[in-house]
């Protein structure tokens, strides 16, 4: 008898797993955005809120917490219970770059926090003011060395991406560039547009409209090779800057504990929708961005990279923990 049970109990195994996906959801599912509405971040949530609803037949609501550099939000879910009923999507800041940055962080974020997929790659672009008078990389360098402190950039945070690239910028070059940080992307945008600001980075979809209007300058991009949608913006390799990569990702992650066939359950689900030919139109041929739902493990090995990768950037940038 006890020799049968061994053998009978891996086959009961997906059986058990089947059951607790099954089981899910039960009530409204809550997707907590730390930062504020607006921005591709935003809509990427909000797309895939509107599909998972649709197939798991209870509401999906998208709640936006910002503030404390995401980690409101973030803690928020660290903090919550781990049946999937909430979960983040959320940008590397929260998960490898906080960590670096940030004193006291209430979460640890390979512990306290649970990967369901690393969802997007977001190609961002080095944008200028008209009136900074630069037209191209080395242009805007001849222009803050010129006039050393006198250029600001826009950022949604500490070690956010754009603090990371003109940090690294700045170092690189020994220029005197001032930080202006904005609650959010679509403020650090409307800052740089207003002439508030000078400089920011920003993805396509955020910069689109004014980069047409003529409002906005693009100098580089952060892709291996040029956009399609913007075939004259050269990369920054191209530029002679292919140390600074500004490294932008979307994922989704669970409370840690979320037990492990639920959390493969999420990302099937969530993996379906990114898949889904009108939201792949919408964010791959119109935004620009590239869309990869891994899978769990795949997303704990890369979160691995990248916070080797975070570790070296902030520290060439020289941003303090804050």
């Amino acid at each position: 008898m006890h020799r049968r049970a061994l053998l009978i109990a891996p086959l009961a195994l997906p059986a058990v797993a089947r059951a607790q996906g099954a089981a899910f959801p039960t009530r409204q599912v809550r997707i907590v955005v730390p930062y504020t509405a607006g921005g591709g971040l935003d809509a990427l949530a909000r797309a895939l809120a509107e599909r998972l609803q649709a197939a798991w037949r209870q509401p999906v609501v998208v709640e936006n917490r910002p503030g404390g550099a995401t980690v409101i939000g973030t803690d928020a879910v660290a903090k919550a219970a781990p049946d999937g009923h909430t979960l983040l999507i959320t940008t590397d800041n929260s998960i490898t770059s906080n960590p670096f940055v940030v004193k006291n962080l209430p979460y640890d974020p390979m512990r306290d926090l649970a990967p369901v997929s690393h969802l997007v790659d977001v190609h961002q672009m080095i944008v200028a003011h008209p009136s900074v008078g630069a037209g191209s990389m080395a242009e805007l360098v001849a222009v803050a060395r010129a006039r050393p402190g006198a250029l600001n950039f826009a950022s949604y945070g500490n070690a956010s991406q754009p603090h990371l690239t003109f940090g690294a910028l700045a170092a690189r070059e020994r220029l005197e560039l001032v930080h202006v940080p904005y609650r959010g992307l679509p403020q650090a945008v409307l800052a740089t547009v207003s002439g508030e600001v000078q400089l920011t980075l920003t993805g396509i979809p955020s910069a689109a409209q004014h980069l047409s209007a003529g409002t906005l300058r693009a100098l580089a991009i952060g892709r291996e090779t040029r956009s399609d949608r913007l075939p004259d913006v050269p990369t920054l390799a191209e530029a002679g800057y292919a140390e600074i990569d500004p490294r932008t990702w979307f994922g989704c992650f669970a409370p840690g504990g979320t037990p492990p066939a639920l959390l493969d359950r999420l990302h099937a689900d969530i993996a379906a929708a990114i898949n889904e030919p009108a939201l792949r139109a919408r964010f791959v041929d119109a935004a620009g961005f590239t869309l990869h739902a891994r899978t769990p493990e795949a997303t704990a090995a890369f979160l691995r990279e990248d916070l080797d990768y975070k570790r070296r950037l902030i520290a060439a940038a020289g941003i303090k923990a804050e």
